[in-house]
């Protein structure tokens, strides 16, 4: 008896350490995988911080030298492009998603499921170059609607092929329940199973607009951008991303600094889609636990 008692707390204290050590080593990779983003955050900010004033924000850029200038249009034109894109790819998204999954059987189904899975390992500059061939020629100039359309192509698919997957984990149970109590298939999709995925649904929709935030290349082949302020969708307009692409490249250490803040901006405007929808996902599970 006492010999089968220290071979059992001899296996129990084995597996404490091995439990320690491996927690020890997922620790230490989370660690290491966040470094580089800590890294990349702090220098941003160190070369950026300088330019964030009141100016940064309420000025429209001016010669060199004006210590009095800002980027305000490009805060208005990526609200534009990217709402609208929003707008767009959001709904086309989420239906696709639904259709895919609750509905998506046959030649139909694999086609639209092969378009979306394409789309999302198209570069983004293809998704420009097309929308430009499509749109801009079309309508003769650049504007920011053909920007909002270019980020929609990049845009719906993330939402789409992510809808399907989450909506496949909702319990089949579910959707049975309802059907057996009368309840329509499509009111049980909007009743029961679309509000038991809304966390990840909100999360796929989030990454989407981070996506459509941080893309400058197919802006550039759309929007062209503008140095002036524009609220007119069917004209060029300026983006955050396309300020920091233009501002990098010129040889005044003014607008480079300026291009330092738009990319805090940009770190920042990334940053909150891709974090709040997890906060509120675990405060969910938290709950629901």
């Amino acid at each position: 008896m006492a010999s089968a008692a220290v071979g059992v707390q001899t296996i129990s204290r084995r597996r404490r350490l091995k439990n320690r050590a491996f927690t020890l080593a997922m620790w230490t990779s989370g660690v290491l995988a966040m470094l580089p983003l800590l890294f990349i955050a702090g220098f941003v900010i160190k070369r950026g911080v300088a330019a964030l004033n009141a100016d940064f924000f309420t000025k429209t850029p001016s010669y060199q030298g004006d210590p009095h200038q800002g980027i305000s249009q490009a805060f208005v034109g990526t609200a534009m492009v990217v709402g609208v894109a929003a707008l767009m790819a959001v709904p086309l998204g989420l239906l696709g998603g639904i259709y895919l999954s609750e509905y998506g059987r046959g030649r139909m189904a694999s086609a639209v499921r092969f378009v979306a899975e394409i789309l999302l390992s198209t570069p983004s500059i293809v998704a420009g170059a097309f929308v430009y061939a499509v749109v801009v020629v079309a309508l003769g100039s650049f504007s920011a609607f053909a920007g909002a359309v270019a980020l929609t192509v990049l845009m719906w698919p993330i939402i789409t092929r992510a809808t399907e997957e989450i909506l496949r984990l909702v319990p089949q149970d579910y959707r049975e329940g309802a059907l057996a109590l009368g309840v329509p298939r499509w009111r049980t999709i909007t009743k029961v199973v679309v509000p038991t995925a809304g966390a990840g649904i909100f999360t796929a929709i989030m990454l989407a607009v981070a996506r459509g935030l941080g893309e400058t290349a197919p802006v550039l082949l759309t929007a062209l951008g503008n140095d002036f302020m524009n609220t007119n969708l069917m004209r060029p307009t300026d983006t955050l991303s396309l300020r920091v692409f233009n501002y990098a490249q010129q040889p005044s250490q003014q607008f480079v600094t300026i291009a330092w803040g738009g990319a805090i901006m940009l770190l920042v405007a990334v940053l909150i889609p891709s974090i709040t929808p997890r906060i509120l996902s675990n405060r969910q599970q938290r709950r629901l636990g």
